[in-house]
């Protein structure tokens, strides 16, 4: 594994399975993402600013992300349970509110924009999730 790394954020590209992954925050916040390499290509060890690094991170797709910003209770997201898996390195935190359920956020995947890099997967969650439970919990498509 290679890594990169800088003020609040860190970055991987796994060779083995070719995967790009990053991290971003910790105390008030944290998110894990998945990158592309152009995105991981342009962010320099110790380079970047922080907020360069935000920027950059933040057109990833988000995998996983943690608030306690103190504007009211903290709660997590999970918009793919398999970040776990696809960021072993990282140093995730411990939940430290309520984590949302798949319903609330596969609707705030298809509302805010800024998600929508996790609406093709959510949606095909979504359909699994159906054809197992018999059920349709949210027609957002």
């Amino acid at each position: 594994m290679q890594f990169k790394k800088g003020y609040n954020w860190k970055a991987c590209y796994d060779e083995e399975r070719g995967l790009y992954t990053a991290q971003y925050g910790q105390y008030g916040g944290y998110t894990l993402y998945e990158i592309t390499k152009e995105i991981f290509d342009r962010l320099e060890d110790a380079v970047t600013t922080e907020l360069d690094a935000c920027r950059l991170l933040d057109s990833g797709r988000r995998l996983y992300k943690s608030v306690d910003d103190r504007c009211g209770p903290p709660y997590d997201i999970v918009f793919d349970e398999d970040f776990r898996n696809l960021c072993p390195w990282a140093n995730i935190p411990d939940s430290r509110g309520t984590v949302l359920g798949a319903e609330m956020t596969d609707a705030v995947v298809e509302v805010l924009a800024s998600e929508k890099n996790n609406r093709e997967q959510r949606r095909e969650k979504r359909r699994k999730r159906e054809e197992q439970n018999g059920s349709t919990d949210l027609q957002l498509s």
